[in-house]
């Protein structure tokens, strides 16, 4: 593994970074977020310009062609912008998905308009269990048809496709085809918009005949790429913590000079940093196909899992009673924080995760001697 990123990916970071900062200022985002929806189509349409929409697709698809590691600095940089709107949800999780498991045909249909920009799409997966193991899914296709409900389901009210895992095989529905209804629910993040979608007997296409390890694959690329957003969350909240301290006075002198409050800032560098690092070698990992990738994956959304509230806690606390504010813009990185912490399965459903794998390997090992 090469420790330092490459001209290329430096240009992509760079003019990633630039591109928000002037597409995505924050007051965007507040504007956004007190939408019903928050999406832009115009916003849209320039990542779509970018490439970005189709950045680690093949150029046979439209896509851009670029791998993993690509995409989480691109994912960062979002989420250091706090980016509003479905493009985590289309590009990271349904494009992946119907990346691994859509037939040829099926991709050039679907994957191919993602890319370009022309559609969006979402994923279904989460029930009243409200658990990430596909074990627990429990609705059921049959007869290309689809009747049960799916729950939390990201940015559904502005996609045209919705992919939904089911326990005989994951299934693409048109949003608009008759026997789906979509229904607000509640969220702590506003900049993601979550809706129930039930289904009574709605017609569905099935990608693809098999989908075990394929979806598993694409749920671990959305999940380093969450991950990867996250980072760009903490250090968004690093940065203006230590602004605010350099700045806020107490007894005449500025706070970041208190021992307690450099602490503070410092172990949010630490958290910020060994996450950034972890998610990295989990992008790399699963680029190359590494033995550790899933367990990789698992260590990088469990560790950022826990350092994005505990940098979102230290953040808020230097600033005091003023980071719970409205005004003051680090709550809205808190909150999309704690919305990510349990996306694709918290630090505990991670751990068990990782324990199997451990336990799985050492199974393996002994059978072979």
């Amino acid at each position: 593994m090469q420790f330092g990123l490459n001209e290329s990916q430096e240009i992509l970071r760079e003019s990633a970074r630039k591109f928000f900062a002037g597409e995505c200022p924050i007051a965007k985002v507040r504007r956004l977020m007190e939408t019903e929806t928050a999406f832009d189509a115009n916003l849209w349409t320039k990542l779509a310009d970018q490439g970005y929409t189709g950045i680690i697709f093949a150029e046979e698809f439209i896509g851009v062609g670029l791998g993993i590691v690509e995409l989480i600095l691109l994912m960062e940089e979002a989420g250091r912008a706090l980016l509003p709107g479905p493009f985590f949800a289309t590009v990271a999780l349904a494009g992946s998905v119907l990346d691994a498991v859509a037939t040829p045909e099926q991709k050039k249909k679907y994957l191919a308009p993602i890319c370009r920009g022309e559609a969006r799409c979402t994923v279904a997966f989460l029930e009243d269990t409200a658990s990430w193991n596909l074990a627990d899914t429990r609705l059921t296709a049959a007869n290309g048809k689809l009747k049960g409900q799916k729950l939390f389901v990201p940015d559904a009210a502005i996609a045209d496709w919705l992919i939904v895992v089911t326990r005989n095989g994951v299934f693409l529905v048109d949003v608009k085809a008759p026997g789906v209804r979509l229904q607000p629910m509640l969220g702590m993040d506003l900049t993601r918009k979550l809706y129930a979608v039930d289904f009574d007997s709605a017609p569905a296409e099935q990608l693809g005949e098999t989908y075990g390890l394929g979806l598993t694959r694409a749920f671990d690329i959305a999940t380093v790429a969450l991950a990867a957003e996250m980072v760009g969350g903490m250090q968004r909240t690093l940065d203006l913590t230590v602004e605010y301290a350099k700045t806020r006075k107490q007894f005449g002198k500025p706070i970041g000079i208190f021992q307690a409050v450099q602490h503070q800032c410092a172990d949010m560098y630490l958290e910020t940093e060994s996450s950034r690092s972890a998610v990295y070698y989990a992008a790399w990992a699963l680029q190359e196909n590494a033995s550790d990738a899933a367990a990789a994956v698992s260590i990088a959304k469990m560790y950022a899992s826990d350092a994005s509230r505990t940098v979102g806690n230290r953040g808020i606390q230097v600033h005091g009673g003023t980071g719970f504010t409205w005004e003051n813009d680090i709550h809205l990185y808190y909150r999309r924080a704690k919305a990510s912490e349990t996306a694709f399965g918290d630090a505990s459903f991670h751990r068990e995760r990782l324990a199997r794998l451990v336990i799985d390997a050492d199974v393996a090992t002994a059978q072979r001697a």
